[in-house]
C-alpha cells in the first residue's frame, strides 16, 4: 500500500548528512520490505539504532500446537481463558495462544499493564481490539486505540503497549506481512473506487516521539529452532529506539476501526470475500458488520451450506447476535473453527428464522487460512467440546459412541 507519509524532520534528499542545531549527524535506518524491492521508510535517529549493550534469551509462552484430529469443528470460548488477574498481564506477554499454522497464529489477550518494549521480527501483526483503549507506542511515533480498532504493526517495528484500563485483544501474527487485498489498490497503490475503506480511514502517528534514554531493553520474537520455530531474546540498547527526529516513506504502523468498513450488500446472499478486509501469505482478514441484508423477495439472508475445499475457517463473534449461530451455544467472545474438509453452514433452526430479516446486528473477525489449523494451549483450554453435534442434535456422550449429546443453548 504505497501511500506516502512525512512526519517530523527529515532532509530534503535521501542519504545526504543530516545534522542537528549543534552539529551532529543523525543515523540514517532504512526499514524495508522484500530486501530493497518493495515499501520502505527512512527513519532518523539520534544515536546508532544498531548500538546494543547486551542480548540474552527470552523464554516465550507455550507455543506448541496441537492437530485438529479426529477432524471436527470446533468452539472455544475465549473469554474464559483470563480471570481476575489479567490486570496485571500486558498485551505482549500475557497473550495465550488459541490457534496456529506455519504460516499465521492467533491469540488472545487481556491485560491492564504496559508492556515491555517489543519487536517481532518475523512477521506482521494485525491485533484487533475487542474492548479497550489506549495508546501504542511505537518507533514511528504514537498512535491512540480503541474498541474496534484493528492496530497494524510492520514486522520488525519496536513499540509498547499502554493499555487505559483493561484491553481485551485478538491477535493475528503472521510469518508474512499483512496489507489491504491487492484488488482493492490501484498498480501504484492507491485504494479504489470499489474498496470497502480507503486511506480517509486509516490513522498513522502525527509526531515523532523523541525519547531520550539508555540502556534500554526490547523483546525481540524472531526465527529459530523453538516451537512453531519462533525464539526470543532480550536485547539492550545504548541509545533509546525512539529518539527518531522524523522519517518518511509508505511502511508504518496504522490503526482503522471496523465502524469505518462499508459493506458490501447484494440481492441475494454476497460470499465471504466482499467482506475481506486484509490479507496475508497464505490467509485473509475479513469481518462481518452490522448491515442491511439480501432483499430479493425469496432471498436466504443467512449464508448455505458450504465445504471448505482450500481453507480453515475461524470466526470471532465480538457483538451483536450472530443469526446463522442461534441454538449452537456461540456467543460473545466465541471462536468457532470450521476445518477444511468439513461441510459447514447455519444451524438449521436460523435458516428458517432469517427469513424476511432485513437486516443483521453482528460483528464478527474471520480468518479464513489456506493451511490447516492446530489448537494451541489457549484453544485446548476454551472448547466446548459439544459443539460438533448441535447440527444433528446427537453425539458421542461422555466418551461414548453415540446417543443423545448435551449442549448448550445460551
Amino acid at each position: 500500500m504505497a501511500h506516502y507519509q512525512q512526519v517530523g524532520t527529515v532532509p530534503a534528499k535521501r542519504h545526504v548528512q543530516f545534522r542537528d542545531d549543534d552539529g551532529a549527524l543523525h543515523y540514517e535506518e532504512l526499514m524495508g520490505e522484500e530486501g530493497f524491492s518493495s515499501d520502505s521508510s527512512l527513519l532518523y535517529h539520534r544515536g546508532v539504532p544498531s548500538a546494543i549493550v547486551d542480548s540474552r534469551v527470552w523464554e516465550l509462552p507455550d507455543l506448541a500446537t496441537t492437530p485438529n484430529h479426529p477432524l471436527k469443528p470446533r468452539h472455544l470460548r475465549l473469554h474464559t481463558l483470563f480471570g481476575g488477574s489479567a490486570g496485571d498481564l500486558d498485551v505482549v506477554q500475557g497473550r495465550r495462544l488459541v490457534l496456529g499454522n506455519g504460516d499465521v497464529r492467533i491469540s488472545y489477550v487481556v491485560a491492564g499493564a504496559p508492556s515491555p518494549y517489543y519487536r517481532n521480527a518475523v512477521g506482521d501483526e494485525c491485533v484487533y481490539v475487542e474492548s479497550g483503549q489506549g495508546v501504542v507506542e511505537t518507533v514511528f511515533g504514537a498512535l491512540t486505540f480503541r474498541t474496534g480498532d484493528y492496530v497494524v504493526i510492520p514486522r520488525a517495528t519496536t513499540h509498547r503497549w499502554l493499555p487505559e484500563g483493561e484491553v481485551r485483544a485478538y491477535v493475528v501474527e503472521a510469518n508474512s506481512h499483512i496489507a489491504p487485498p491487492k484488488r482493492y489498490l490501484s498498480r501504484y497503490g492507491q485504494f479504489l473506487e470499489h474498496a470497502p475503506y480507503c486511506e480517509r480511514d486509516l490513522t498513522v502517528p502525527a509526531y515523532p516521539l523523541l525519547v531520550e534514554g539508555a540502556d534500554v531493553e526490547v523483546l525481540v520474537k524472531h526465527r529459530g529452532n523453538g516451537a512453531a520455530g519462533l525464539v526470543g531474546t532480550r536485547m539492550v540498547y545504548a541509545t533509546h529506539p525512539f529518539d527518531v527526529v522524523g522519517w518518511d516513506g509508505c511502511l508504518y504502523p496504522y490503526t482503522f476501526n471496523v465502524e469505518d468498513f462499508e459493506p458490501i450488500t447484494g440481492r441475494i446472499h454476497q460470499p465471504p470475500p466482499v467482506h475481506q478486509v486484509f490479507e496475508g501469505h497464505n490467509f485473509v482478514i475479513c469481518n462481518f458488520v452490522p448491515r442491511k441484508v439480501d432483499y430479493h423477495p425469496l432471498s436466504v439472508p443467512v449464508p448455505y451450506y458450504h465445504s471448505n475445499v482450500d481453507s480453515d475457517e475461524v470466526m470471532f463473534y465480538v457483538g451483536g447476535d450472530y443469526e446463522a449461530r442461534k441454538g449452537s451455544g456461540i456467543g460473545i467472545g466465541s471462536i468457532s473453527l470450521h476445518p477444511g474438509g468439513y461441510a459447514h453452514g447455519p444451524q438449521p433452526s436460523a435458516i428458517e428464522a432469517s427469513l424476511g430479516v432485513e437486516r443483521f446486528e453482528e460483528l464478527a473477525v474471520m480468518v479464513d487460512t489456506f493451511r490447516p489449523l492446530e489448537l494451541g494451549e489457549g484453544g485446548l483450554a476454551a472448547e466446548d467440546p459439544a459443539y460438533a453435534w448441535t447440527w444433528s442434535g446427537r453425539g458421542p456422550a461422555d466418551g461414548g459412541d453415540g446417543g443423545p449429546a448435551v449442549y448448550s443453548n445460551s
